[in-house]
C-alpha cells in the first residue's frame, strides 16, 4: 500500500490543467485566477484626505507654541471641484476621500479646529503628511495586485474592482460526475423499502465538489452488476473531467467497480492507501479524465475526497495552494491507536487563547455521518504511534480550510 503522502503526490503530479475563460467580476467569486493582475495606474490615483477637517501647508503655520489661526478659503469634497491650490496663509475645508489641493501637505481633523466665521482656530500643530493618503500608497502603477493561482474571495472582488476591471480570466470549472453504486440506495424523501439505505454520500460529495470550485453532476444509481456499473462509468467518462464512484471498490462479491474500469479501458494508477478510514481507494485515468473510486461508507467517502479529491480539483484549476496547511493543536484526551495505518480522527476544535484544543469525537466508525457533520477538523495519528497522551501536540486538518 502507498502511504498517504505518496498517494497524494501521485494524484497531484498527474493532475491535468483546465482551460481558461473570461468571466464577469460578479461571477468570479471562488474561481482560480488564471492571469496576473497589474495596476495600470497608481492606486489611489491622487493624494486624498483620510479625515474630515482642514488641509493646509505646514510651512504656513506660525512659529511658536499654542493655538494658531488661519483663514478658511475654499472646499475640497469627493466628486466636487478641487481648489487650484491652498493659498499661502490659509487652510481649505476638506472631507474624507477628497483630493488634496496643491501646496497642501497636512490635514487637521475637524475635532481640534474651532470656526470663528471664516477663520479657523487650530488647537493642534500638524506634521507633514498627517491624515493624507498618498497616490500609489496602496499600489503603484505597474505593481502586481494579484498573482495567478489565487482562489478569489470577497476581498479580492474589491481589489479587482479598484483596478477598474469588470472581467477576469479564470480556470474553467471542472465537471465532476458522481456515480453512486449499490442496489440498496434511494434518494432522500423517496418511499422507504425493506433493506434500502438513503444516499447521503451523493449530496455530501456534490457539496464538497462545489466548495472546491467544481460543477457536480449526479448520475442515476448504478446497481451492483458489472454491466450496470460499466455503462454508468462509460457515460460519465464521456463528459466529465473527473469521475467519482462511491462504493464497490473493495474485494466483496458485489464490488465490481475495478472490473468495470478494466473493461472500459481505465488505467489504474493505484489501489489502496495506508490510511484509516478509507483504505480501499481507487485512482485511475482515461486520457485526460481522472477517476477516483471512493469507499461506500459515508465517513470514508468524505474523508478520501477531502484528502485526495479536493486537492485534485484545486490543482486542475491551477490553484497555487491545492493542499491546505496543517495546523498544530493540543490533544484534549488520550488516544489509543492500532498501529500500521495513518489514522484521521474526527474532532472538534476550540481555542483556549493560546492555541487550538482538539477533542476526538466519540463515534469514529466509518459509517457514521454524525461525527463528520459535527467535526471541525481531523487529527492525524501517525501510523507507528500506539498512544497519544492528553496534552500532546498533534497535526490537525481543519475542515473549513479544505
Amino acid at each position: 500500500m502507498l502511504t498517504f503522502e505518496e498517494a497524494r503526490d501521485r494524484v497531484l503530479s498527474a493532475a491535468p490543467r483546465l482551460e481558461h475563460e473570461r468571466v464577469a467580476l460578479d461571477a468570479a467569486l471562488g474561481r482560480v485566477l488564471a492571469e496576473e493582475l497589474v495596476a495600470s495606474t497608481d492606486r489611489p490615483a491622487f493624494d486624498y484626505s483620510a479625515m474630515d477637517g482642514y488641509v493646509l501647508a505646514t510651512g504656513d503655520v506660525p512659529s511658536g507654541e499654542g493655538d494658531f489661526r488661519l483663514r478658511i478659503v475654499g472646499e475640497s469634497r469627493t466628486g466636487g471641484v478641487i481648489p487650484a491650490r491652498v493659498e499661502p496663509g490659509t487652510a481649505c475645508r476638506i472631507f474624507t476621500g477628497a483630493e488634496v489641493p496643491p501646496r497642501g501637505d497636512a490635514v487637521v481633523m475637524q475635532e481640534v479646529v474651532e470656526r470663528e466665521g471664516d477663520v479657523g482656530v487650530f488647537r493642534k500643530r500638524p506634521r507633514v503628511g498627517e491624515h493624507i493618503r498618498k497616490a500609489g500608497e496602496d499600489l503603484a502603477a505597474g505593481a502586481r495586485a494579484l498573482p495567478r493561482g489565487v482562489r478569489l474571495g470577497p476581498a479580492h472582488m474589491a481589489l479587482i474592482a479598484s483596478l477598474d476591471r469588470s472581467r477576469v480570466t479564470v480556470a474553467r470549472r471542472p465537471i465532476v460526475a458522481i456515480v453512486s453504486t449499490g442496489d440498496e440506495l434511494r434518494d432522500p424523501g423517496e418511499p422507504d423499502r425493506r433493506g434500502s439505505v438513503v444516499d447521503s454520500n451523493g449530496p455530501a460529495l456534490a457539496a464538497l465538489v462545489r466548495a472546491c470550485g467544481g460543477e457536480p453532476r449526479r448520475l442515476p444509481f448504478a446497481r451492483d452488476t458489472l454491466p450496470d456499473v460499466r455503462d454508468a462509468l462509460r457515460d460519465a467518462l464521456a463528459f466529465a473531467d473527473v469521475v467519482l464512484t462511491i462504493g464497490g471498490v473493495s474485494v466483496g462479491d458485489h464490488d465490481v467497480v475495478r472490473p468495470a474500469l478494466a473493461e472500459i479501458g481505465v488505467e489504474l494508477d493505484f489501489w489502496k492507501v495506508a490510511i484509516k478510514p478509507g483504505k480501499p481507494l481507487v485512482v485511475g485515468h482515461a486520457g485526460a479524465r481522472r477517476l477516483l473510486g471512493l469507499p461506500g461508507n459515508p465517513a470514508s467517502a468524505m474523508l478520501t475526497f477531502v484528502l485526495f479529491g479536493a486537492p485534485l480539483l484545486r490543482a486542475m484549476q491551477g490553484d497555487a495552494a491545492p493542499v491546505p496547511t496543517m495546523q498544530l493543536a493540543r490533544l484534549a484526551t488520550t488516544v489509543n491507536h492500532a498501529t500500521g495505518r495513518l489514522e484521521f480522527l474526527r474532532a472538534t476544535l476550540a481555542s483556549d487563547g493560546t492555541g487550538w484544543i482538539a477533542t476526538p469525537l466519540g463515534n469514529q466508525a466509518s459509517g457514521a455521518v454524525t461525527s463528520f457533520a459535527w467535526a471541525d477538523g481531523l487529527i492525524l495519528v501517525p501510523a507507528d504511534v500506539a498512544t497519544l497522551e492528553a496534552g500532546a501536540t498533534v497535526r490537525v486538518l481543519r475542515l473549513g480550510d479544505v
